[in-house]
């Protein structure tokens, strides 16, 4: 078999802070293969911008590297050298950023900034210009020369998404993550960059690591999904086990209280009782049991381990246990 395009490994971060160390990811484990889409679903809080910013080196000075590898085309990124990572950054691994309006320059035109993005290219100023008119254009923005020339002030939050978009593809990356991209967008929008990602996808064949908290985007575009709260993997599946055969109660929670799974009409959409538990604290037992409906005595004091369910289906919760690998 081939092996994965990115791998992470038990990779466990702490956050040195004034209550003491906040526990933000504990021993995470998942894959991504080449030409994959892979989705991580989970409330504010779960982790999810600790992992993107772990899998690129980029954690803030109170960030603690406890265990774990994280492993990119056979390279343990949390061996590389800062030079190392910056030459991998924006090269081989690409990132979207959910607000395109902070993530361009409102002052410099939207044609310089996509010829700077390509400062390691070696290409003449005109082929420079030539390729970024072909992103433009497929990414579907009309007369895309015309539109080199403007500032994003003068384009819609869609159209700057778009721009984005081209501008994480413009070196062709092995990996492309994908931060709540359409979170600032409207429903209407949101489908069009989700087709427009998909349409990408096939023809550059690049994997994408696509974070959200909406779970009919995640259906729509992913292969694989994982599911995160507070800082750990709870779920871990193909989309159609994840979304027709959930084995976490968090999961199962997670989906009742998708819009989009409520049949009948009611004053207030249903919600997960409680919060996420303090992750400063020593927790014990599993991560979840406080806001469970399901737990056991068991859930109190021993903290569940990831269970093959099936070929490609894990997920961390007591009363699986006693269950056959489907």
């Amino acid at each position: 078999m081939t092996a994965p395009l990115l791998q992470i490994d038990g990779v466990t971060i702490d956050y040195n802070t004034k209550k003491g160390n906040l526990h933000a990811l504990r021993d995470i484990s998942f894959d991504v293969n080449k030409g994959e889409i892979v989705g991580i679903v989970g409330e504010s809080g779960c982790g999810k911008s600790t992992l993107i910013s772990t899998i690129l080196q980029l954690l803030p000075q109170n960030a603690e590297w406890k265990k774990g590898a994280i492993n990119f085309k056979g390279k343990n990124l949390i061996t590389s050298s800062e030079k190392e990572m910056r030459d991998m950054r924006g090269k081989d691994i690409s990132v979207i950023f959910q607000d395109p309006m902070q993530s361009l320059n409102p002052v410099i035109t939207i044609g310089r900034q996509m010829v700077d993005i390509q400062h390691r290219s070696t290409s003449p100023y005109a082929e420079k210009w030539q390729k970024a008119i072909e992103m433009l254009s497929m990414v579907g923005i009309a007369d895309a020369e015309t539109r080199l020339k403007q500032h994003p002030f003068e384009f819609s939050g869609g159209m700057l998404q778009r721009i984005a978009i081209a501008m994480a593809l413009m070196s062709m990356p092995d990996l492309l993550i994908a931060d709540e991209p359409t979170t600032a967008l409207d429903a209407t929008l949101e489908v069009e960059i989700i087709k427009r990602l998909k349409d990408l996808h096939k023809e550059m064949g690049c994997s994408i690591l696509f974070i959200s908290h909406h779970l009919g985007v995640i259906a729509e575009l992913c292969q694989r999904v994982v599911v995160m709260y507070a800082g750990s993997v709870v779920e871990f599946g193909t989309v159609d086990e994840i979304f027709f055969n959930p084995k976490h109660p968090y999961t199962r929670r997670l989906i009742e209280c998708d819009p989009g799974h409520i049949k009948e009409r009611a004053k207030r959409l249903p919600t997960i009782p409680g919060e996420i538990p303090d992750l400063t604290e020593a927790l014990e037992g599993c991560i979840f049991q406080e806001r469970c409906s399901e737990s056991i005595a068991k859930c109190k004091t021993a903290t569940p381990p990831l269970v093959s369910l099936g070929q490609n289906h894990q997920a961390a919760c007591w009363l699986n246990h006693n269950q056959e690998p489907e």
